[in-house]
This record gives C-alpha cells, structure tokens and sequence, in this order.
C-alpha cells in the first residue's frame, strides 16, 4: 500500500474519532498534524520528541486539545474513551495515552 493509500485511511478514521468524541461531550480543536523535517529536528533538540521517524512527518498523526464543557483537559482519565475507540477503528491506530516510554495524551497516529 503506498503512503497517500495510508493517509487517506487515516483521516477517514481521525473523522470518525471527531464525531465519536463529541458524542461523548468531549469536544475537539487541533493542535498539530503535519510537522516538518527542520521542526521534527527542533522538537527533538529541545526535548519535545524522541524521534526523529515522527508519523507527523509522514502526515499519520495528529494531536488534539481536547474540551469538557468548555474546559480544556489533557487528564488521560478524562478523555481514555477516544483513545480505546481509535485503537479499535484499526489494528494499525496507536494511541499516544497508551505508549509505555513516553505518555502522549494529545496523540493519535497510524503505523504503517
């Protein structure tokens, strides 16, 4: 499958995560989706990321904010329905709140 195949499968199953996520009162503004090399780089100088093979790179991940009535929240707690749903979209979605090194509440990727 070539990578547009896999980005196109990821923002059919990032929308179905932004309607399941307001039926759950949660609501959504974006936070980043595609990164360039030269910020991947910063980002990982300044200790921001870990890596430099980032899904943002590839245009397979994106970070929310995330609002219960009208408050921003990045408590895992508070919003772990849209990570348990994103992962069950497709075997292939990863949930940052889930990653064991490093706790990326914001984070929803595909791996390819």
């Amino acid at each position: 499958m070539r990578l547009s195949e896999h980005q196109r499968e990821f923002t059919l199953d990032i929308a179905k995560l932004i309607v399941f996520a307001y039926t759950q009162g949660i609501e959504l503004t974006f936070g980043e989706a595609y990164r360039t090399e030269y910020q991947q780089e910063e980002y990982v100088r300044t200790g921001k990321s870990m890596t430099m093979n980032s899904n943002h790179l590839k245009r397979l991940a994106v970070d929310f904010n995330f609002f219960i009535d009208g408050a921003l929240t990045y408590d895992r707690e508070d919003v772990e329905v849209l990570g348990e749903y994103w992962e069950a979209l497709d075997e292939k979605n990863r949930a940052g709140m889930f990653f064991e090194s490093f706790i990326d509440v914001p984070h929803f990727e595909r791996r390819i």
